[in-house]
């Protein structure tokens, strides 16, 4: 008997989504717990998986059509493929690790991908991953998605270059695009001059929509200021080997501005808040936001509870999201929330900049390039390693005092990182 493959719960305040691609076509044979369809939403891409084995009958929706959860996909017909399962009323599951070991495996390597969910062994594939010398951390040591990105990120020549080369530049986490280039064609323009036209994904309508929509909503403003980062890169020079050694990964300058952007919020709450109709909330914990910069547009992956992380911690946290971002692995749970941001426009060498609000938070702080530039320290010229900041607020809650405060706390902090230890 046919079974529906409908759209599945989202996640929360996702409710449609647009079909990146069908992973098969009807009439193919599908496994329990293979991808069958990929769905792109505002801010990641799901993966739905059969729940049961058969074959893909009628598609009920096409690449590109607009979706909505609950919504009929197509049907899967049961034929015997694989083990017997008792069907579903529905098959439509996100990208869950689900599959099981195959006891049939004749061969060391065919019982290793058989101990692989589908989704791993497409990422491990996709990157040239060995798959056995890959660590699985499901029950029974079966190898997930998470532990593949994880493969892939040791395998770079440095942990943290996902992040950024954050070693010498402070660079914020690159990542691989997240989804399938839209078709474009070539038309002639007015001019009757050629012009390329695509179609905007789904994320970038979004994106789109969401940055106008913080601009004409919040009183957005912005303040600048610099810092001499001497003082952390000579410490960095000194500790850099033995906190790799220890740690097993790099100190990298994102830890200290995280560091520095907690202190700066715990003394100034409001900058830690967002306005809620006509009342002022203040978050009384601290999920700090990444920038991460794809080619699809911005997604901003959380660090929760950034106050209680070492700076290993936060290291740690940074690389495990560059892994996913490099494997297409974020979820919705990686991205939801945050309290505040921190974006890094010094990869694409950028000097300075106004960046826009990642609402509903009231402010955000934008990085820069660090170069060497002429200052007077104790009445004489010299050089030295200079980072402008800026910090953008809404000034319906921050009043501009606050604000110019708020960036001198973090670059007294970022010029004197010992201090960084009294801040808890």
């Amino acid at each position: 008997m046919p079974v529906d493959i409908r759209v599945p719960s989202l996640g929360e305040s996702v409710v449609e989504a647009t079909i990146a691609k069908w992973l098969k076509s009807p009439g193919d044979s599908v496994k329990a717990g293979e991808p069958i369809i990929e769905l792109e939403t505002d801010k990641v891409n799901v993966e739905i998986e059969a729940e049961t084995s058969g074959v893909l009958g009628d598609i009920a929706k096409q690449a590109g059509e607009v979706v909505g959860v609950g919504e009929v996909l197509g049907t899967l017909s049961e034929n015997g493929v694989g083990p017997a399962t008792t069907p579903t009323p529905a098959v439509a599951l996100p990208a869950l690790e689900t599959a099981l070991p195959n006891p049939t495996a004749a061969s060391p390597t065919g019982a290793r991908e058989a101990a692989t969910t589908p989704t791993a062994a497409r990422i491990a594939a996709e990157n040239h991953i060995d798959l056995s010398t890959v660590r699985g951390t499901l029950p029974g040591g079966r190898i997930g998605k998470d532990d593949v990105a994880h493969q892939i990120e040791r395998r770079t020549e440095a942990p943290a270059t996902a992040v950024a080369k954050i070693d010498e530049a402070a660079k914020p986490i690159a990542a691989q695009p997240t989804t399938t280039p839209t078709a474009s064609v070539m038309v002639a323009g007015a001019s009757g001059r050629p012009e390329e036209r695509t179609k905007m994904s789904r994320r970038r309508q979004t994106i789109a929509t969401r940055l106008v929509q913080a601009q004409q909503t919040a009183a957005m403003l912005t303040t600048f200021n610099e810092v001499d980062m001497s003082a952390i890169m000579e410490l960095r020079k000194r500790r850099k080997d033995a906190f790799k050694e220890r740690f097993g990964v790099n100190l990298g300058f994102m830890s200290f501005f995280t560091k520095a952007s907690i202190g700066a919020l715990k003394q100034f709450p409001s900058v830690n808040g967002e306005i809620q109709g006509d009342e002022i909330v203040l978050k009384k914990y601290y999920d700090i936001g990444i920038a991460v910069g794809l080619e699809e547009g911005l997604v901003v992956p959380v660090i929760r509870d950034a106050d209680g992380l070492s700076f290993a911690g936060i290291e740690k946290k940074i690389v495990d999201l560059a892994g996913k971002a490099r494997a297409n692995t974020l979820g919705l749970a990686d991205l939801q929330g945050g309290t505040f941001t921190i974006t890094n426009g010094g990869v694409f060498g950028s000097l300075m900049s106004t960046p826009i609000l990642n609402a509903p938070q009231v402010a955000i702080l934008g990085m820069h390039t660090i170069q060497e530039r002429p200052v007077v320290r104790n009445g004489e010229i010299v050089a030295r390693p200079m980072m402008y900041l800026a910090l953008s607020y809404d000034h319906r809650m921050i009043d501009g005092s606050t604000a110019v405060r708020f960036l001198v706390k973090i670059k007294d902090l970022i010029e004197d990182p010992e201090s960084l230890l009294l801040e808890g």
